[in-house]
């Protein structure tokens, strides 16, 4: 999903409080995601006050996803304590045996469906994929569909996918080629692969970064595109002329992992419960339009109607997109990524 470089140094660090007792200076947690708007949001909503509730440093890092992972652990050099993974991932580091299995005496889940609570990780986040279109260039007939970015007659204009793989770009060939969201699992590779073709002349950007996405809206280099909401909302706030719809969105799930061998592993236990709590969940929505994972997190009373409207895992949203099958990309990824590099280099 979200390729930004392998941080060897903190993006950001939160410091300990002032008043924090001197014992709890050697306590600090490594913790990577994936940087730009969307960590900024889990700087604030899930850092600050997790590192303030345990009197402790939590240090941030960036990764790509499980390569970053599988070389630390690989090479016996870990370096953080807390991990955020997407896709099929999470069982893919699982099955690799390149993470823990979480405490859950520790980690408390209630309010989390449970089949994002496994033995090696743990749903956080819910994120989307959306399509996202110039308002100055499509005005009162804007696209509404995959079916719509793929009409380059109809919509003319420039357009934009991600570059990072077959994941979430095969669900959207598939919609765009008239598979009904009820029916797209298993995949049908070959007849995503041979939609893609048929887009692939247009596409005048594969992006390969959330930052580099939204810089496709800040600067209108692509009058329409397929885009994390965060981007797009973060584009949006900075003056960007664009919109757009949950419609046939893809929904994903961020999980948290504590990678094997890593220093402080108990620490990170005690981390991941604080991040589950409803009141840090019902934060998110606040600084980014990404649901938080924990439903209890919709009874605190803290997510107004107005963010209640934009945020992704609403059940009125939720109803509108598709949930990625987590469990057929564990089992299919890796064969599913080669074909795409070939697709790509093509």
């Amino acid at each position: 999903m979200k390729r930004f470089t392998t941080a060897a140094t903190a993006a950001l660090s939160l410091v300990t409080l002032a008043n924090a007792a001197p014992a709890f200076a050697a306590d600090s947690v490594a913790v990577a995601s994936y940087g730009g708007a969307y960590q900024e949001a889990l700087h604030k909503a899930f850092y600050e006050p997790t590192a303030k509730t345990l009197g402790i440093d939590i240090k941030e890092f960036t990764l790509s996803g499980i390569t970053d992972v599988r070389t630390q652990v690989k090479a016996g050099a870990v370096e953080w304590d807390v991990v955020e993974l997407y896709a099929g991932q999470c069982q893919q580091a699982a099955d690799e045996g390149l993470i823990e299995p979480l405490d859950y005496n520790v980690i408390k889940t209630d309010g989390v469906p449970k089949q994002l609570v496994q033995s090696h990780w743990v749903g956080f986040t819910a994120y989307s994929t959306v399509l996202a279109w110039n308002k100055d260039v499509y005005k009162d007939n804007p696209p509404k569909s995959w079916a719509d970015f793929w009409d380059v007659k109809k919509f003319p204009g420039t357009r934009a996918l991600s570059g990072y793989g077959p994941s979430t770009n095969a669900e959207i060939a598939l919609m765009a080629d008239g598979v009904a969201t009820d029916k797209l699992y298993p995949l049908d590779m070959d007849r995503a692969f041979k939609k893609l073709e048929e887009i692939k002349p247009d596409i005048t950007v594969w992006w390969n970064s959330g930052a580099q996405s939204g810089q496709l809206a800040v600067n209108q280099e692509a009058d329409m595109l397929a885009i994390w909401v965060a981007r797009i909302d973060a584009a949006i706030k900075e003056g960007a002329p664009y919109d757009f719809t949950y419609n046939e969105g893809v929904v994903d799930i961020e999980c948290l992992v504590v990678p094997k061998g890593a220093k402080h592993k108990d620490l990170a236990m005690k981390v991941i419960n604080e991040f589950l709590k409803p009141e840090h969940q019902a934060d998110l929505p606040k600084y980014v339009p990404y649901g938080p994972v924990n439903q209890d997190a919709y009874k605190t009373g803290k997510i107004t109607p107005d963010l209640l409207k934009n945020a992704n895992s609403t059940p009125e949203n939720l109803a509108k997109q598709v949930i990625q099958d987590k469990p057929y990309w564990a089992k299919n990824g890796q064969a599913a990524q080669e074909r795409w590099d070939a697709f790509l280099q093509k």
